[in-house]
């Protein structure tokens, strides 16, 4: 448990940002050959957020929620969802606000976006493996006003269908509408989405 101890520190003080480079550091520096699973991480991780942030971590996942769904209105049109750390409720203090978009034309978001005072910090191709599936999306990183930091990848709308599984819980990412976000904030507005 000390390595998922030391790699989620890693992670939550933002010294690595993925998991798996966090691991290994963390058993480097303890001296042990064992790795963790990103569920063990992910536990640690919670636990460090709420003893450091305490009362504050809920009320800034409110906030952040009520921030995605601003962002979450602007694109309307493009059916967006809410995922990462902001949809399962897990949120600390380092935490970004991801949302999902499926489109072909993904300078048209960062235009939409800019065009409603959202400020692009920086726009990037990325390339990931999901399940055997070599997967390319756009990344648009970008500030609203209020100075919360957005990550908004826009995905092919074929990629729309596959089903993508969680690395971190092992679950199926569904995220939040629009809709199912407004419901959420006000009906249950901390309300965590991982599986027991």
């Amino acid at each position: 448990m000390k390595v998922a101890r030391e790699a989620a520190s890693l992670l939550y003080f933002g010294i690595e940002k993925e998991y798996k480079q966090a691991k290994l550091k963390a058993a480097r520096t303890l001296g042990v050959k064992f790795l963790p699973t990103n569920l063990e991480i992910a536990s640690e991780l919670d636990k460090i957020a709420d003893e450091i942030e305490g009362k504050s971590r809920q009320e800034r996942l409110i906030q952040r929620r009520k921030e995605a769904l601003k962002l979450m209105k602007t694109l309307k049109t493009y059916e967006p969802l809410l995922v990462g750390s902001v949809w399962r409720g897990t949120a600390h203090r380092q935490s970004d606000i991801d949302i999902i978009v499926y489109h072909d034309e993904p300078k048209a978001i960062a235009k939409t976006l800019e065009k409603s005072n959202f400020k692009i910090l920086k726009t990037e191709w990325v390339d990931i493996t999901e399940q055997g599936r070599k997967v390319t999306s756009f990344h648009i990183h970008c500030e609203s006003s209020s100075g919360e930091k957005f990550e908004v990848i826009v995905r092919s709308p074929e990629e729309a269908y596959h089903k993508v599984k969680c690395d971190v819980y092992g679950d199926e990412i569904t995220g939040l509408s629009l809709l199912e976000l407004e419901k959420l904030l006000k009906e249950n507005p901390t309300q965590r989405f991982v599986p027991l």
